[in-house]
């Protein structure tokens, strides 16, 4: 079979004949239709301890031995993955799309829809609260604007360090304002003079030193929480920036299978009736380094490509 595969750490991937999956107890054997790519497929295809050659793990649609139209995450049986035109993916971890629901759709209400729904919902949003996503261009933060308002959020503020995509998140309305971020200490005044008394919760997708700016803009009592670590995983924080505000730094860990499932199955439901949006990125299958290496240099929009 043809399949974007990963020869060796730090290489981009190629197209290449690849031995197909075989049938295995426990798992699903899926014919791809639709391949996702994310940030983590990116960091975890050069982590150690991965074996090459492998194909891109991403996340997909496709149909079973049965045709049935169906979702699966990126946890495809190694060394198989959603970049390619077949792959094994444990039957726990792959779940049936209603006809209604296309095939993007399926895959950003997956990973990056959990991973704004969860934390946000742990946060207990107040009406007319004040909500930062440090963060806010991705397609996880897109979608997490969009999802604080449904909250109950009164005021969603966008930060980010790209100035284009923060307009354009103005311009489609998933953000009443946006703070374009320098990385100095200037980015401390401009959180602040969107956030009216304080931001009551931050969604923070990034970490590092915009984290501990963000910290700096909240009102007393506000929630923190932390998701990604795509700006550094270790900062120098003075706990007085905690401990005098009352502040709650708050992480949230994986789900069990059918725990996300339930929560995919409401996303999309959610999805239809407040019709979330996101900026797409499509890619021909056979320009799979191309989108690599878009996802790479930190895309604002969510990559994908139709293999059928």
């Amino acid at each position: 079979m043809k399949a974007a595969v990963i020869n060796e750490r730090g290489a981009l991937p190629v197209i290449q004949d690849f031995k197909e999956p075989a049938p295995q107890e426990g798992s699903v054997l899926i014919s791809v239709d639709t391949a996702g790519l994310g940030g983590w497929d990116v960091l975890g295809a050069y982590r150690l301890g991965v074996e090459y050659p492998c194909v891109i793990r991403g996340e997909g649609v496709g149909r079973n031995a049965e045709g049935t139209r169906v979702y699966f995450g990126e946890r495809s049986v190694l060394p198989f993955g959603a970049w390619a035109e077949k792959t094994l993916v444990p039957a726990e971890e792959v779940w049936e799309v209603p006809d209604h629901i296309d095939d993007r759709t399926a895959i950003t209400m997956g990973i990056a829809a959990t991973g704004a729904l969860v934390p946000l919902e742990a946060a207990n949003i107040k009406q007319g609260e004040t909500v930062l996503i440090l963060g806010g261009t991705g397609t996880l933060g897109q979608i997490a604007l969009q999802l604080a308002r449904y909250l109950g959020a009164g005021k969603v503020v966008a930060a980010g360090r790209s100035a284009e995509a923060l307009a354009r998140l103005t311009e489609r309305g998933i953000a009443d304002s946006v703070v374009c971020l320098k990385g100095d200490e200037s980015d401390v005044q401009a959180l602040k003079s969107e956030a009216g008394e304080g931001y009551d919760v931050v969604l923070d997708l990034v970490c590092g030193q915009p984290l501990l700016y963000a910290l700096k803009a909240c009102r007393w009592g506000a929630r923190i929480m932390t998701i990604g670590t795509g700006a550094g995983r270790q900062i120098n924080l003075d706990i007085a920036d905690l401990l005098f505000k009352t502040l709650s730094c708050i992480g949230t860990g994986q789900r069990p299978p059918a725990d996300r499932q339930k929560i995919w199955q409401r996303l999309l439901k959610i999805s239809q009736e407040q019709n979330i949006t996101v900026d797409y990125s499509e890619f021909s299958f056979s320009d799979t380094s191309d989108a690599w290496q878009a996802q790479q240099n930190g895309p604002h929009a969510k990559i994908y490509a139709k293999l059928n």
